[in-house]
Formats: structure tokens, sequence, C-alpha cells
């Protein structure tokens, strides 16, 4: 039986349509045809650079075209492409490093790496490849995300689970380009993808923090798909759109962060020509549950019933999940392995609810994990940035929830008696030290952080219930 390997897939849709672009970005395009050519030339500079079967491949930069042969390169050699985030701080991304323990780093001209992405697009080795088989259980893909503890994990995807997350999205024929608001290390821009390019569509990689960009690039792309979080999508409909010709979408999709029946309404008032669908799922999980366009009046707090193939259940209020998509576990953790499953449940950690239609409600986090703009963010990781400021005698961060964001990561502190702490100077010290979409946004000044007797743990929940929080 022919094994589900994702570089097959891809190799084929370029035989079929070698001449239609693949994926742009700004003036910069890339076909089929291109692609396959470079995705077997970086494989053979890579094996010359010693990558083999099951090693890790780091990238630390920005989007680059060049990246989408790379990510198919190393799935051809049964290595892993680990995309890092370009905007960690130099300790974060040396504890990714440290965990994922690569074999070759490749960056960016704005990053320090072992190899410089023009570097490979210059290798000039034709010598063969003596390639070990590539089973379709291997490993390809590695995503970084935070732990309830702090400590980042590290999910690893499959061939299989890649391909199988894909095939729902798949076409016989192509159906018109997708506009993409994720960078290229975000989990997000390349799920969302895969499934247009085996389809034989284009991928447009726009910056999804220009508002009239995205647009543009609609436009001009004649794009029939767009997904954005909820955030963008308010963005979007503060724009005077019909100054733009959005006359090709056909699917105006949202999801990641909590979104409001009224975000909903507008969207589809202003783009009434579209179809929109809410969509709940993680890293680990892949797709869950789809609220369709029909239902969005009729359910609207639901993320709708579950994916073709997933069954889901809920034990003491917790959304537990079990489908072909699920993450094949944490890399070099096997207790966050086990934890996170029942037998073969993959436990959320999600509190929900299923009505008598079978639609999921998610009504929050068992975990005190923040969920803004889609990024998880780890609180108590925040919680030691907050706590070495000179001003803090005791600090906690909660995510408060927030109609654009889902949470906004806030700082709850005791400040030193004699000192004092804005805003602005707590901002510059945690973004000495953190990622910026994990600096907090809002600061709230109590007179203690409430925590339990024994153990000395943060109780978060009465930060919520106990305190004005600042609305901006």
């Amino acid at each position: 039986m022919k094994p589900l390997l994702l570089h097959d897939f891809f190799l084929s849709a370029a035989q079929r349509y070698p001449r239609r672009t693949l994926a742009s970005s700004g003036d910069k395009s890339l076909t089929f045809a291109e692609a396959a050519d470079k995705t077997k030339t970086f494989a053979r500079a890579l094996f010359a650079a010693g990558v083999r079967r099951s090693d890790r491949v780091v990238w630390r930069g920005g989007t680059d075209l060049d990246l989408v042969p790379l990510f198919f390169a190393t799935a051809s050699l049964g290595s892993i492409f680990v995309p890092l985030n370009p905007g960690l701080h130099d300790d974060e991304t040396q504890r990714a490093l440290d965990l994922c323990d690569p074999r070759l780093v490749i960056a960016d001209d704005n990053h320090d790496g072992q190899m410089q992405l023009s570097e490979l697009s210059r290798a000039s080795s034709t010598s063969g490849i003596d390639i070990a088989t590539v089973d379709e259980t291997d490993g390809h893909i590695m995503f970084f995300t935070s732990g309830t503890t702090g400590a980042s994990k590290a999910v690893v995807l499959s061939h299989r689970t890649t391909v199988l997350r894909a095939l729902p999205t798949l076409s016989d024929f192509p159906c018109g380009a997708l506009v993409s608001m994720f960078p290229l290390f975000h989990m997000a821009a390349w799920t969302s993808a895969i499934g247009p390019w085996l389809s034989g569509d284009q991928v447009v990689f726009a910056d999804g923090g220009d508002t009239a960009g995205l647009l543009k690039a609609i436009q001009d792309s004649r794009a029939s798909r767009f997904y954005a979080i909820p955030a963008i999508w308010r963005r979007i409909l503060d724009m005077d759109l019909a100054e733009y010709d959005l006359s090709s979408l056909q699917w105006s999709n949202t999801g990641t962060s909590p979104t409001s029946t009224d975000l909903l309404t507008c969207i589809h008032e202003a783009l009434p020509h579209t179809m929109t669908s809410v969509t709940y799922g993680s890293t680990e999980a892949g797709g869950v549950c789809r609220l369709a366009f029909e239902d969005l009046q009729r359910k609207p707090s639901s993320v709708g019933p579950p994916l073709p193939g997933v069954s889901v259940r809920i034990e003491d209020g917790e959304l537990w999940v079990d489908s072909p998509f699920l993450f094949d576990g944490y890399f070099k953790n096997p207790s966050a392995t086990a934890a996170a499953f029942a037998d073969r449940w993959y436990r959320t950690g999600e509190l929900a609810e299923i009505d008598e239609d079978g639609f999921v409600s998610i009504l929050g986090r068992r975990s005190d994990m923040i969920r803004s703009g889609g990024e998880w963010i780890s609180p108590a990781e925040v919680d030691t940035v907050l706590l070495e400021h000179p001003a803090v005698a005791d600090g906690a961060t909660v995510g408060v929830p927030d109609d654009s964001w889902g949470e906004i990561v806030t700082a709850f502190v005791v400040v030193r008696p004699g000192a004092s702490l804005t805003m602005e100077e707590l901002r510059e010290h945690c973004s000495r030290h953190l990622a910026r979409y994990k600096v907090p946004r809002r600061l709230v000044v109590v007179d203690e952080i409430p925590r339990t007797g024994a153990t000395r743990q943060v109780q978060r929940r009465h930060l919520l219930t106990h305190a004005t929080i600042p609305t901006a």
C-alpha cells in the first residue's frame, strides 16, 4: 500500500499544474514547476550538509517564498522542519533549540544561523542522495506551543497526519487563490496552505498587520478564500470596502479566537456574496469542529458539530477528541504526551458543552492558559518576567476576555513600597525577555495577589472577579 507522504502529494500537484502559481508575496511569485525544481535542489544541498532522516532543520526568519521548497525538501529526506517565531527573545530561542537539538539552523539575513537561506538557494550540489525510506508515520514538522508551567512543548506532526488534515479541503480542480494573513513560522500558515497547494491552487502570503495590503492582495489575486482571526476582521470592517474589488471572494472565514455573533453578522453584511464559517481546532488536534454558514444564526454560540471522522465527548466538563488528525506526541516529552491523552482520547483542556443536535460550545479553559490573537501564552512564563522587575513585589498574569483578541494579556501587580510602575515601563521590561505577543497590554495595580494557603499558587480567577480592569 502506498504510504501517505506529503512531498509525493506536492510533486503530483506540480506535475498536473507546472505553470500555475504556487505561492506569492508582494511582487514575488513561485510556480509549481519552479518550486518542484527547488525542492530537489534544496534536498541535495541539505543532504550535503549532513541532514538525514529524523534530523531537525530549524528556520529562523520571516516569510520567504523559498521556505516552501525547503518545507517539501525536508519532507523528502524524512527530516523534520522546525519554523521558529523570529520575534522570540534570544533566551526563548535558545530553549527551543536546546529542546529540538537541530542538525542545521537556517536563517534569513536578519538572524543567526549555521546557513543562510540565500546560501541554500545558491547551492550547486548535483550529487545523488542516498535517502532512507521515509515512512508516513515519520515526523515532518514541529511547532512550539507554550506549556502550562512555562516550559515550551514541541508538537510533532507526521506525514500521515498532515495529509489527512489536508484531505477535507482538497478539490479535484483548482478553485481559486487563498490569501493567508499568517507568517510562515506560524502553524496556521502551513496548515491552511497545504490543502490549496495539493489541489493546484495559489496561496498569497500578506502581512496580517497591513489591513489595506490584505484587501489589495484579495483584489489583485482574485482570491476566492480568506481566513482571518476576529481582531483582523474588525480592522477590515473599519475600512471602506467599496474601494476594493472583492467580488471574487466566495469564503470569508474566521475562528481561532472566540467569535461573537455581532462580528459574524457584520462580516455577512459587509460581504453578502460570501459564505462564512467558524472553525475550531488546535495544533495538537487539527480541525475539530466547524460551524457552517447556514447555522451561524441558529447556533450563534457554538463552534459547530465535529468534522467528518472526528469524535468528541465531555468528561468532567472537558472536551475530549478522538480523530485521525491528532498529533503524534510532544518531542522528547513522554510525560506531557501521556498526560494529554486518556487512552486514545486527546484531552483538549477546553471546558465545553454538547447540545441535543451535537453542536459543541466552548465555555473556557480548564487551565490558566491565555489565548490571545490565536496564540497560546503561558501565564506562568510571563509571571516569571514580571517578578524580575525591581518595582514589583508580587505579580501574576491573566487573560481578560476581549471581543477582538479573545483575551488580552493583563498584568496584576503589587508595587513595592515607595516605588511606582507605569504600563510603558512594564512593557519595556517584558519586551527584553519575551516575544511581543506575550508582553502584557494592560496593567492593574492591586493590594495583593490571591494565592492558595499551602502551595502559594496564584488564584487567577479571583483576580478577574475582585479587581477593576481598565478597558484600554
